[in-house]
């Protein structure tokens, strides 16, 4: 393996996280949507998962004393606290900005000047940018869960 354990840990957290949304999705409405899988948003957090795995790794190998697991722990906190507050209060105004777009177009529409602007059509914004808090609750876990058993089946740590 090139990579160290900390490393593959937070790798796969990431990816496995990204993966457990598409049967969850299929689950809650019976749609596959393999698209799912490089999307942000959705249950469970991939940035949870990534840095909690990342985290438990450096707790595993440096010991919960050490200099390099009170790092990860502080940058765990405040990414789970960006996923819940900053990147999600984004995809609300994402939501209102597409939806006073949608009214804008239907006014100028609905006026027919010729003198008018045409209406501005453009690509959506992404509205499913941050988690629900138990969205980043279950990215914790499986963070938890990916370090504990990365660091049971990787040969060197």
């Amino acid at each position: 393996m090139f990579l160290s354990y900390p490393i593959l840990a937070s790798l796969l957290g990431m990816l496995i996280a990204q993966f457990v949304k598409i049967p969850i999705h299929f689950l809650t409405t019976r749609e596959i949507k393999w698209k799912l899988m490089f999307s942000t948003g959705g249950m469970p957090s991939s940035h949870t998962s990534m840095i909690i795995s990342l985290t438990t790794a450096i707790g595993l190998t440096s010991g919960i004393y050490s200099n390099e697991f009170a790092i990860a722990a502080v940058v765990s906190l405040i990414v789970m606290h960006d996923a819940t507050g900053v990147r999600r209060h984004a995809g609300f105004h994402a939501e209102v900005l597409n939806k006073l777009l949608v009214d804008f177009n239907g006014l100028i529409d609905t006026l027919k000047n010729p003198n008018l602007k045409k209406a501005e059509y453009r690509e959506k914004l992404k509205e499913l940018l941050g988690h629900k808090p138990i969205e980043v609750f279950f990215g914790a876990i499986t963070g938890v869960l990916v370090g504990v058993l990365t660091y049971h089946f990787y040969p060197l740590k």
